[in-house]
């Protein structure tokens, strides 16, 4: 593999043995708005839609359990609100219609077979494609642009969060025509993990939010398709959907078999009209775990076997007069860890997400310094305010916590206020 690519596929983990801004406001300049997007007929809930404010670019995705928290400045308040998801008619609401506690929205499916006599249907999945390879410098953002993002990590043991972290980063984000890679800086942090549920090994993610950056596949192609080609795969045209109202073939794209080294397979979802990649969701190829395992793996005791057993991501694009941007991405680590000489091994799960929340264009090309610069092998320190600041993010808006997420935070809150405790009594003594 290039070595691009291996940067890519490693999103790295560390397993070491441990012993037992830009657009900063006061709270008053803004005003909270939670509620559900869910499904019209059956009311499911619909994870990663899209909620921003028509015109602007401040926006949110909904979390996995459909909720979504929407942070709106007083300035913006007589607009509206416009939600979108995959696959789904998208709607817009006056934010005046908006409950501040409890609105659900429901969204229609908006479905359509790709049909074998539509005279603009291209002729082939591939050349599609190199296509919007091709247009990318002419599609998407051309101006230097600074972001505003909001970056979650988890770790779980199994069903149960061991190991949360939030940050909010400014991405200092080049054109999509300029081989300049993106900066970024951390702007706010917060982690907290409960080292008791990792059976004496501590997973750290290498990379933070590198990890979910370098998902941006129409800012990053080099680590999918080597040099910009698309030689190595195959390409199938799946079914057709809407996408903001905009008819959006659904291509799915697999390795050449005859290529043994592990690369990608998943669908592209593409607007025709304007050869526009607007989501992507793909996974790794895991043919051979030691292989695997070694892309992934940084460190791990010696009598620890580690292989990843899915490795998956997605991202998604947004579209703002006429040019689109990096909104959203996802990546979801799955591994199996083996002690030898125990009959049971441990499944874990670490996952990286990223929403851009607002953005600007950077019309003086500014950089944050090197001394303030996220570095691509950062790990998210533990040695911050954890969990207990319920204002700590101000006016940034977020991805609202799961359930189980708030369970985790709540109980990580209690185990801090009765270290506290304990803490404070022995001093007294």
């Amino acid at each position: 593999m290039n070595s691009k690519r291996i940067l890519f596929a490693i999103a790295t983990i560390t397993f070491t043995f441990f012993n037992g801004s830009a657009f900063q406001t006061t709270q008053d300049d803004f005003v909270e708005y939670r509620g559900r997007i869910v499904e019209s007929k059956s009311e499911k809930p619909l994870a990663l839609a899209a909620i921003g404010i028509e015109g602007t670019n401040v926006s949110t995705v909904s979390n996995t359990e459909g909720s979504f928290l929407l942070k709106i400045p007083n300035k913006m308040l007589n607009g509206n609100v416009v939600v979108s998801f995959l696959g789904y008619e998208s709607k817009t609401i006056p934010i005046s219609q908006l409950d501040k506690s409890d609105t659900t929205i429901k969204l229609k499916v908006s479905f359509t077979q790709l049909s074998s006599v539509n005279v603009n249907a291209p002729k082939s999945a591939e050349a599609l494609i190199r296509e919007v390879l091709q247009k990318r410098g002419e599609n998407y953002l051309g101006d230097n642009t600074v972001m505003t993002a909001f970056y979650r990590e988890t770790i779980k043991k199994r069903r149960k969060n061991v190991s949360l972290s939030e940050a909010v980063v400014n991405i200092y984000k080049a054109p999509y025509y300029s081989q300049r890679n993106d900066a970024m800086k951390l702007f706010k942090a917060r982690k907290s993990t409960d080292y008791t549920r990792l059976d004496t090994v501590a997973l750290k993610l290498q990379g933070g939010p590198f990890n979910a950056l370098y998902v941006d596949i129409m800012k990053y192609p080099e680590f999918i398709f080597i040099d910009g080609k698309v030689d190595e795969y195959e390409f199938k045209f799946d079914r057709s959907t809407y996408i903001n109202d905009r008819l959006v073939y659904i291509i799915h794209f697999n390795q050449i078999p005859t290529i043994s080294n592990p690369l990608y397979k998943g669908k592209l979802y593409v607007d025709v009209e304007n050869k526009t990649l607007t989501s992507a969701v793909y996974e790794l190829n895991i043919t051979n775990k030691e292989l695997a395992s070694r892309l992934f793996v940084r460190k791990k005791p010696a009598k620890v076997d580690v292989w990843p057993t899915e490795i998956a991501y997605r991202v998604d694009y947004r579209e703002k007069d006429g040019k689109w941007h990096y909104s959203y991405s996802n990546v979801m680590m799955e591994f199996k860890i083996d002690w030898k000489g125990k009959l049971f091994n441990s499944a874990y799960t670490m996952a990286a997400e990223m929403a851009v929340t607002d953005w600007k264009t950077n019309t003086t090309g500014e950089l944050p310094k090197n001394k303030e610069k996220i570095k691509r092998s950062i790990i998210l320190s533990d040695e911050n305010i954890g969990f207990t600041d319920p204002d700590f993010w101000g006016e940034y808006n977020i991805i609202e916590p799961e359930k189980s997420i708030e369970s985790a935070i709540k109980k990580i809150q209690r185990q801090l206020r009765r270290a506290n405790r304990n803490g404070a009594a022995g001093a007294a003594r």
